[in-house]
């Protein structure tokens, strides 16, 4: 099955090749969760900071077993700091 994973700022440089405008559409195994994406990208566990499945926010605890359905938008977010 397929879904979006976006990257925002440093983590974009984590996308794989062909992803434009922070995002790209990947496939996924149905058992697939979260962690399990991030994992798979090397996202640095430091820089994850925001994550939401279509808009709405995953709780750090719950990322490894949080699992995705077809179409899903991942999106990911650093640490941003600025005033």
């Amino acid at each position: 099955m397929n879904v979006v994973l976006k990257l925002y700022a440093t983590l974009s440089d984590y996308l794989p090749q062909g992803a434009h405008d922070n995002r790209i559409e990947i496939t996924i195994d149905e058992d697939e969760t979260v962690g399990s994406i991030i994992a798979r990208h090397h996202l640095p566990e430091k820089l994850v900071h925001l994550v939401l499945v279509n808009g709405a926010y995953v709780q750090p605890h719950d990322r490894a077993t949080r699992r995705l359905a077809a179409g899903d938008h991942l999106a990911i977010w650093p640490p941003i700091a600025g005033g």
